[in-house]
């Protein structure tokens, strides 16, 4: 595969596993990125993906959710959790979101996923019940049900396995809103997925929130 990747693919990829190979040489062995998808927009839930891939994992793209194409992250998603060695997802929903605010509802998703994580590496039958340790982009002060972890500013785009988790979250939060889309289909979450777009301001104007919304999120704009 690294021979058929062309020379600067290879290169950039083997420059965002820097932080996982520094930590193999160390002796961890298992290493799980987290990451999210959906802190900033007016509807729908956030959804917070793990992920443990294997020592040997270069797939070709893999790489900051927010830099690659819809179709391209679709793609990905279905390599990724293919050949992932477990992962797990966590979708704290919009009502969630209102009650407890949006930095703890991701820190709620982010115990929910390494839940899930955790009962796929028991299905699958791994040989361990958790990872060593974990990768997680910028959140801090988090319930990691005891196990170890690094933040990393940017962690998305400077960990292969953070990126991974970046793909999973947001492509499954996509799906999630385009399914929205057909129940709700004035107010285009098909299209910018509840972002705070002009259509979608533009529309809410106009027609008022739906459940979907995040009522603390719309107060300015109805």
């Amino acid at each position: 595969m690294k021979k058929m990747m062309k020379e600067k693919e290879f290169e950039r990829l083997q420059e965002i596993q820097k932080i996982e190979n520094s930590l193999y040489e160390k002796g961890i062995n298992s290493i799980c990125g987290i990451d999210e998808a959906g802190r900033g927009p007016l509807a729908g839930p956030v959804v917070v993906a793990s992920v443990i891939m294997p020592k040997d994992s270069l797939i070709e793209g893999i790489n900051d959710s927010k830099k690659i194409s819809e179709k391209k992250r679709e793609m990905l998603y279905e390599k990724i959790v293919e050949e992932a060695v477990a992962y797990g997802v966590g979708i704290i929903a919009q009502e969630e979101i209102d009650r407890i605010n949006i930095l703890n509802a991701t820190k709620e998703g982010l115990k929910a996923c390494i839940k899930e994580l955790e009962q796929d590496l028991k299905n699958k039958n791994r040989g361990f019940e958790k990872p060593d340790i974990i990768l997680v982009d910028a959140l801090t002060k988090i319930d990691t049900d005891g196990i170890s972890y690094q933040s990393i500013i940017k962690g998305d785009a400077k960990s292969y396995s953070i990126a991974a988790a970046s793909i999973i979250a947001k492509v499954t939060r996509d799906r999630i809103m385009r399914q929205w889309a057909e129940v709700y289909p004035e107010y285009g979450f098909e299209k910018h997925k509840g972002y705070g777009t002009a259509v979608h301001i533009s529309a809410l104007k106009e027609y008022g929130a739906c459940p979907l919304h995040r009522k603390t999120f719309i107060k300015k704009f109805i």
